[in-house]
């Protein structure tokens, strides 16, 4: 799978954005994802975040993640087939740094491990994990927590 990570900010270090992209294709590994696949990954401040919150998804507020899935097509939207050897897009993450390093000190963990529970978080909902239903969280969570200590990030360790 290829990433395509956008930190125009300069909001994390090449190490972190690194890490993101390590998950990122451990967890494609993991859920057999085909290999020519692409997805972009951008970092953005909590305004900027909250823009495309407003924008998109009718919420007008900061939040830590948003997924956009390429093939959650709608009315009226172009359906279209793959060429052979074209890759599949999935889709792009936005993760809020600035909510991320928020939420690592409200929960008191590592800005690394919530930063890589977010990268996961939002890849598994392009992948077609959801958190609605309660037996579908319990799936959702395991599958995020054995991911992340695959890379040794922990709950609570500061």
């Amino acid at each position: 799978m290829n990433t395509y990570m956008t930190d125009e900010g300069n909001l994390l270090s090449e190490e972190q954005q690194r890490l993101v992209e390590s998950i990122l294709i451990y967890t494609a590994k993991q859920e057999e994802v085909e290999v020519n696949s692409e997805l972009s990954v951008t970092f953005v401040t909590n305004e900027e975040i909250r823009e495309i919150n407003r924008d998109w998804r009718g919420k007008d507020q900061a939040t830590d993640v948003i997924s956009f899935a390429m093939d959650e097509l709608g009315e009226d939207e172009i359906d279209f087939q793959l060429l052979e050897d074209e890759p599949v897009v999935l889709g792009d993450l936005i993760i809020s740094v600035e909510r991320c390093r928020e939420q690592a000190a409200e929960y008191g963990n590592r800005f690394e491990r919530e930063l890589g529970f977010l990268a996961v978080h939002g890849f598994l909902h392009l992948l077609g994990y959801d958190h609605i239903e309660k037996a579908d969280e319990e799936v959702m969570t395991k599958r995020q927590e054995e991911i992340l200590h695959h890379f040794e990030l922990y709950r609570g360790e500061l």
